[in-house]
């Protein structure tokens, strides 16, 4: 697929953790227009009235039904999130017929003073479900030895080639978004996968810019990791954050994947 050779998936993760107001409403309208402005993919979490995460898909079933009825955009909804939830909890989105893509989490790690827990039998739980329902997972990498497992899990289950990675950087407690950490992450990446960049509690697009620079085939942008536009402006809405990345992408020669596009290159089936 040389035409796909400078196209990059953007996804939008548009829901800040700290939000304690969830409307579907205002979600769906935020998340259509970042996909006017660019964006392929959504990523959401399953969450309650006040932002908690829940087991309970009703609200975001109601959220998942308004973004589809006016767009094409790849839905994918967290399998993840540090809470008291058990794995088969957090599994729920997995039965979604309106969910294509799901976060895999393969490993824990510190969050601040909070610890993500992931405990291998756990992680073995989600890549059985994943697999049996057909979803496409983006492998979540916080450490390194994060994706050293996932190339276990690999070896052990039949997932469907490419396999993807997003290396995570920049939460307080895991690995630092510095270019040499970018840099030891990708060099763990093994051969035949893709990967792509999300940079928590980002400034700026440097490190952004230094990822597609290096080969990232996808960027995660939105509220759930950061909305600053620069060092100087934080913005109220999304769909800014996703026009900024398209136009870095120009930029760089580089052009945002279509959702169909999308779907094709990374093999999600709809």
């Amino acid at each position: 697929m040389a035409e796909m050779e400078n196209k990059v998936l953007v996804s939008v993760a548009p829901v800040a953790a700290t939000d304690k107001i969830i409307i579907p409403e205002k979600i769906a309208e935020d998340v259509l227009r970042c996909y006017k402005a660019g964006a392929a993919m959504v990523h959401l979490h399953v969450r309650d009235g006040e932002g908690n995460l829940t087991p309970d898909m009703s609200l975001l079933e109601e959220t998942l039904r308004l973004i589809r009825k006016d767009s094409d955009i790849i839905i994918e909804v967290s399998t993840g999130g540090v809470s008291s939830l058990t794995i088969q909890e957090r599994c729920a989105p997995l039965y979604s017929d309106l969910v294509e893509a799901c976060s895999l989490n393969v490993g824990s790690t510190n969050l601040g003073k909070s610890v993500y827990a992931n405990p291998i039998d756990d992680v073995e739980y989600c890549v059985r479900e994943i697999l049996k329902q057909k979803k496409t997972p983006e492998v979540e990498t916080f450490e390194i030895g994060h994706t050293w497992t996932m190339q276990e899990l690999m070896r052990k289950y039949e997932f469907v080639s490419p396999v993807l990675f997003s290396i995570v950087l920049g939460h307080e407690g895991e690995a630092p978004a510095t270019p040499k950490a970018l840099a030891a992450m990708i060099e763990m990446i093994p051969e035949g996968t893709l990967w792509g960049i999300t940079h928590a509690h980002r400034k700026d697009f440097s490190l952004i810019a230094g990822a597609l620079g290096m080969g990232a085939k996808t960027v995660r942008i939105g509220f759930e990791d950061s909305n600053y536009l620069d060092p100087c402006t934080q913005v109220d809405s999304n769909a800014p954050l996703v026009a900024k990345t398209v136009s870095l992408l120009h930029a760089m020669d580089k052009e945002a994947m279509t959702p169909d596009e999308a779907r094709a290159y990374f093999r999600i089936s709809r």
